[in-house]
């Protein structure tokens, strides 16, 4: 087994001033890093419990991480955290998902406050649209998940935690735009009704460029128009019970092709483009039974509607998603009990193969019930074991059964070992998740009944704190991961250049790797957050180990920031770097590069609180200037035949090399692996008004 090393934030410092004597900086440095590493966390036992305390591990990135390098959705706020890589999907119409630990988007489980919206059909486009004026940290779990969360949760969870309309400000607002002319807002507005109170937030998103630097006829970045809004609210109970409840709407214009494209070419072969409307609404909340037991009641539900025009090819997809779910928490001397039930109910309709049965429109209803339990035993101060067992039944698939093993080893204040063990399951459905397969660039081949994924997982998680006597803080967090998965479904986009061909893999794939998080504070305002993973992804089919399309190695992220008290001044350094990826050739003859080369997306800002209540920010995104386009004759293949009216085939299908055609390719758009955005300039204003 490969190790690879991660980053996470341990401490987070940002102060200290000069007049301040060493004695001081080291009892303040001292007293921040334990209040941020005693954070309390939900994800990893669905409980709340102080992150040092919890035998899963949980990585917390709370709103000062991510203003380190602004962004406009949460999506691509996460390209700065340590084995987290988001990756798009599609040359175009710039669709994509989450990989954490070399793991493909649909691995990984996405939850707004612990409730399951993102998934399946809304994957690509969940991220989009939550207010960041709205976040109050996001939690993520690297490894086994599904003893609690179920089907998606196997490579890891993202679970965005918004905030209590209690603690926050009565108004916010958060607005920036770019060189590109990009322009994003985000407000947020408190209000108290008699015993509620309410929080109100609105995203905005707005960018109608036709930029095309590398000469090839169609848009470098997707144009989108965006709008979000997000209302919570609080209700006052007896005995501090809990009730809260949340809604969501979000609409999305986004368009890509050729430059000349206008919404009269939509689904036409005259002039390509893709273009989607997205609308989207959720509801989700929890009410704590007014019982002497602590019996808490989860709910939530998405519709979302797509109406997608890929050239010619029209994707129509409808998707409705239930969740029910009452848990029981319970201490019992050293024994602290959860035990739930859980239901999941799920429709979904396109107007494509998926759902049509003997040329009859027959959508896909799945109900998923299931109940949980685990038991955290603290057998003293230093040792605790937790116990998981999950199960469910699947209205198409039948039993599912997924045990959990986590064990914390407190050696004392700054040593912790984590253990952590548990298996997974996914249930696929192809057109909701792999974008490849609704570009209409090639054909989709089912080879087989595709049978639902199964996996096992381990990590080893090592915490170490070390307070020097002249006040610097030194965190470092390492995790040992490994990940075995049978009955995984690849798609295989090298045998036939105009087809992709997905079954489940004959043979085994891994997962591992080491990480290592590294945290580093000085008293004089000087602060690192460093990170790297090494990891080894690998389908291994009748003795043949092979490394997947679009998998890096190695990724490292880090962010530097330095505060220059006296003129209110700070700076922020922030970047990531990963290793080459193999990348989807159309064949032998395709002039581009076999595999990305090393890349690194760089970025500067400088922010100025001296007005009060106010911060003024601007900076440099992408310093180096790094595009896919580098030392490729082109991305897209054919931009000038796109709907291959032009293109030959020999009597066996395959497309013959011709004066127009000298490389023998088709078009195609899943050669990509990162933004075609270069350099630019952003500048942005916060208020916030308690």
């Amino acid at each position: 087994m490969k190790y690879l090393f991660s980053v996470l934030l341990i401490g987070n410092i940002l102060f200290s001033q000069s007049t301040i004597s060493n004695l001081e900086k080291d009892s303040i440095a001292k007293k921040d890093s334990q209040n941020q590493l005693n954070e309390v966390v939900v994800s990893g036992t669905l409980k709340p419990v102080k992150r040092l305390e919890s035998t899963v591990p949980v990585e917390v990135y709370s709103p000062i991480f991510f203003k380190k390098n602004p962004t406009a959705s949460i999506y691509e706020a996460l390209q700065n955290v340590n084995g987290v890589r988001p990756q798009l999907n599609c040359g175009i119409c710039n669709t994509g998902d989450i990989h954490i630990n070399g793991l493909e988007g649909p691995y990984t489980s996405v939850m707004i406050d612990g409730m399951p919206i993102v998934s399946s059909l809304s994957t690509v486009y969940g991220l989009s649209g939550i207010p960041n004026s709205l976040v109050e940290r996001i939690e993520i779990v690297k490894g086994p998940a599904s003893s609690l969360y179920g089907s998606e949760a196997v490579g890891g969870l993202i679970n965005i935690i918004t905030k209590n309309p209690s603690n926050a400000p009565l108004f916010s607002a958060d607005v920036f735009s770019t060189s590109w002319l990009e322009t994003n807002a985000d407000l947020g507005v408190k209000f108290n009704i008699k015993k509620t109170t309410s929080l109100l937030g609105l995203n905005y998103y707005n960018y109608n460029q036709t930029i095309d630097n590398d000469h090839d006829g169609f848009t470098d970045v997707t144009a989108q128009n965006r709008i979000s809004v997000f209302n919570k609210w609080n209700f006052s109970r007896e005995q501090n019970r809990l009730f809260t409840f949340a809604v969501r709407g979000m609409y999305e214009d986004r368009w890509g092709g050729d430059v000349r494209w206008e919404k009269k070419y939509r689904g036409g072969d005259e002039i390509y483009g893709e273009s989607i409307y997205t609308k989207r609404g959720e509801l989700l909340g929890s009410y704590q039974l007014p019982t002497t037991e602590k019996l808490m009641l989860s709910f939530s539900g998405t519709m979302h509607f797509q109406d997608s025009r890929y050239g010619t090819t029209s994707y129509i997809a409808n998707q409705k998603i239930g969740f029910l779910q009452l848990t029981w928490d319970k201490k019992l001397g050293k024994n602290d009990l959860l035990a739930g039930l859980a239901s999941r109910y799920t429709f979904y309709d396109d107007n494509t193969a998926a759902t049509t049965t003997l040329n009859e429109n027959n959508p896909e209803k799945t109900w998923l019930p299931g109940f949980f339990v685990q038991d955290e035993i603290t057998f003293n101060e230093k040792h605790k074991v937790l116990f998981g067992l999950r199960y469910d039944y699947n209205s198409i698939h039948g039993n599912i059964l997924t045990p959990r093993l986590a064990y914390k080893w407190k050696m004392n204040d700054n040593n912790i070992l984590r253990f952590n063990a548990g298996t997974g399951f996914r249930i696929v459905n192809l057109f909701t998740e792999d974008h490849a397969a609704l570009t209409g660039s090639r054909e989709v081949v089912i080879a087989n009944n595709l049978d639902p994924e199964k996996s096992f997982n381990a990590n080893l998680n090592y915490i170490k704190k070390i307070y020097f006597s002249s006040g610097i803080f030194l965190g470092i967090e390492t995790t040992a991961f490994y990940t075995r998965f049978s009955n995984k479904i690849v798609s295989d986009y090298e045998t036939d250049p105009n087809k992709i061909i997905y079954e489940n893999i004959d043979g085994y794939a891994l997962s591992q790797g080491i990480s290592c998080n590294m945290d580093i504070n000085f008293t004089n305002g000087l602060k690192f957050i460093l990170g790297a993973t090494y990891m080894d992804v690998s389908n291994v089919e009748n003795g043949v180990k092979e490394t997947p399309l679009l998998t890096e190695n190695f990724t490292g992220t880090w962010a530097v920031s330095y505060k220059i008290n006296p003129i209110d001044l700070a700076i922020d350094y922030t970047g990531n770097v990963y290793s080459p990826m193999k990348l989807p050739l159309l064949s032998e003859s395709d002039p581009r590069n076999p595999n990305s080369p090393w890349y690194s997306l760089q970025n500067i800002q400088f922010t100025y609180t001296g007005w009060k209540n106010f911060e003024l920010y601007l900076g440099i995104k992408n310093l180096l200037n790094f595009t896919p386009k580098r030392n490729n004759p082109f991305l897209i293949s054919r931009t000038e035949d796109p709907f291959d009216k032009n293109v030959q085939y020999d009597s066996n299908g395959k497309v013959l090399v011709t004066p127009d055609n000298p490389y023998g390719l088709t078009f195609d758009t899943t050669y990509v692996y990162g933004s075609n955005q270069g350099i630019r300039g952003f500048f942005g204003l916060r208020y916030n008004l308690y």
